[in-house]
């Protein structure tokens, strides 16, 4: 799959000459352009580039949605259990803001509510924020790293991978990419428009996920070392941003009110500050994930700018502005989940908002130093890597055959243990089904959404709920007797009498479901 190169005479190529680049400094457009104003000092145009990249990311999008459709996958217990939200439209749930599940009730109104329409928003979002991405690029630089940014980011490993479920970090990127945007425009004048702009991006971020709460950190930083930045915060229309992205948020401010906290509480325990420190182990696997998130070649190039510039005499006080924005937008987001992965745990995907501002810094630089024949290869190898993750949902359930360990096991066999579980159910007379483990009781309610059993959540001795069912569908008093009880624990016995297990394949894996009968009081 090609997408064109640059624009000559009308057409897209990409230079055929490669150039070795001594000093990586000269990476940095700034100390070879005399412009320091944070525009380009020879700007390429914009026809050309922008609808051969539309028309590239439609291509990708294309793809996505048909490996959707033809993959074998069943949702992942995360994906279900924002199905199940979008079915009771709220200002909030337990563990996440309410975009994610508004955006699914959208699609799956429009296409049902097989994992294919679940899923089909991601590629969608990812497509706008390769596009916004794109006027980042253009704003900075030009049109040509607009557009060749555009097309790293759409292409990203990270990317793909997230393109192949439903995750909060997909509308959050796009609200990124769209804030940074607004910032990059404030910095030539702050007009009601752009900050506008800006508000309603936060906000909508912030309702995806509250990560989006970094862009603050990271407008800190800028302000910090940039005079433009300072002038910006300087303007007192501009802080008519975080008031409206406060207004945005204020629903979802009030639905925590009265329900004690419990998104936020939630996102306080992720933190997981309160067991061991220095995670030595956890902050490697999180570094080494972020050769997965962003591909080997851009993060690896982006470390190695950092670090050369740093190696400079004046360092990194030579930037100009376009610089400093975009590594204000990436360093501190990357710092904090390094440290954070140290004390505690950090998952790879915690750190992708820096990767917006990282893939336009890195496409100028490689650009401007005409690292060309490296910048393909890592195109080239992202595109691979999409390729590899359709082909591999489609191949989910049959590595077996292939002799290979199935990498699709986590996102297999939901459906078999909900078919056991309502056969189970149906055997023994059972009114009620009752789980006490988060994963099973997404799943159940979702691969049993049609069944006419309720599905509860089972809460032992806990005064604080643990997660949205527990919070939302405990067992009561009211709930119908006699309830099958559905655990991954042989332990479970205490809460009613043992009545079997059964085992599910899970591609190559197998997991073990014990059923148990409650037939009294469970208070």
């Amino acid at each position: 799959m090609t997408c064109g190169y640059i624009v000559n005479n009308g057409r897209l190529q990409l230079r055929k000459n490669f150039r070795v680049v001594p000093n990586p400094v000269a990476f940095f457009p700034s100390l070879s352009s005399s412009s320091q104003d944070g525009r380009a000092s020879a700007a390429a145009p914009s026809v050309g580039y922008a609808l051969p990249l539309l028309l590239c990311v439609t291509v990708l999008t294309a793809f996505r949605l048909g490996a959707l459709y033809f993959s074998h996958t069943e949702l992942f217990f995360d994906e279900a259990q924002y199905w199940f939200w979008s079915q009771d439209l709220a200002a909030g749930y337990y563990s996440k803001p309410p975009l994610i599940a508004w955006i699914i009730r959208t699609f799956t109104e429009i296409c049902g509510n097989g994992e294919a329409c679940v899923r089909a928003p991601s590629p969608l979002l990812h497509a706008a924020t390769a596009m916004a991405v794109y006027g980042i690029g253009r704003s900075l630089y030009d049109a040509r790293v607009g557009f060749w940014a555009g097309l790293v980011y759409a292409t990203l490993p990270g990317v793909s991978f997230s393109s192949g479920l439903i995750s909060t970090d997909v509308p959050l990127l796009l609200f990124v990419a769209l804030a940074l945007w607004a910032v990059v425009s404030l910095r030539e004048g702050v007009t009601l428009l752009r900050v506008v702009a800006l508000g309603v991006a936060l906000g909508m971020g912030l309702l995806a996920k509250y990560a989006m709460s970094y862009f603050v950190l990271s407008l800190v930083v800028y302000a910090l070392v940039s005079a433009k930045g300072r002038t910006m915060l300087k303007a007192p229309l501009f802080y008519l941003a975080p008031a409206i992205a406060v207004l945005f948020l204020a629903p979802n401010i009030a639905w925590n009110v009265g329900n004690g906290f419990a998104t936020f509480s939630h996102t306080a325990d992720n933190a997981g500050w309160g067991g061991s420190l220095f995670h030595w182990k956890d902050a490697l696997e999180f570094l080494i994930g972020q050769l997965g998130v962003a591909g080997p070649v851009i993060f690896v190039t982006f470390v190695w700018l950092c670090i050369a510039r740093m190696r400079q005499p004046r360092g990194w006080r030579t930037l100009d502005d376009r610089e400093k924005l975009l590594l204000a937008f990436s360093i501190p987001v990357l710092v904090l989940m390094m440290v954070q992965s140290f004390i505690s745990r950090a998952h790879a995907n915690w750190a992708a908002f820096a990767y917006i501002a990282v893939t336009v810094l890195v496409t100028a630089a490689m650009l401007r130093a005409n690292w060309t024949r490296l910048f393909r290869a890592s195109i080239g190898l992202h595109i691979a890597v999409m390729l590899a993750l359709g082909a591999g949902g489609m191949l989910a359930g049959n590595f077996a055959s292939l002799g290979v360990r199935d990498p699709y096991s986590r996102v297999l066999g939901w459906r078999a243990i909900a078919d056991a579980t309502i056969a189970k159910a149906h055997n023994g007379g059972f009114r009620a089904i009752a789980t006490d483990r988060r994963a099973l009781a997404a799943s159940l309610l979702y691969y049993l959404r049609d069944a006419d059993i309720p599905v509860t959540a089972f809460m032992h001795n806990r005064k604080r709920p643990r997660d949205h069912f527990e919070l939302t569908r405990p067992i009561t008093k009211d709930t119908p007797r006699p309830i099958l009880l559905v655990s991954f624990s042989k332990s479970s016995q205490s809460r009613g009498k043992a009545i079997g297990a059964v085992e599910i394949a899970a591609g190559t894996k197998h997991r073990k479901v014990y059923f148990y009968a409650i037939r009294g009081s469970t208070d």
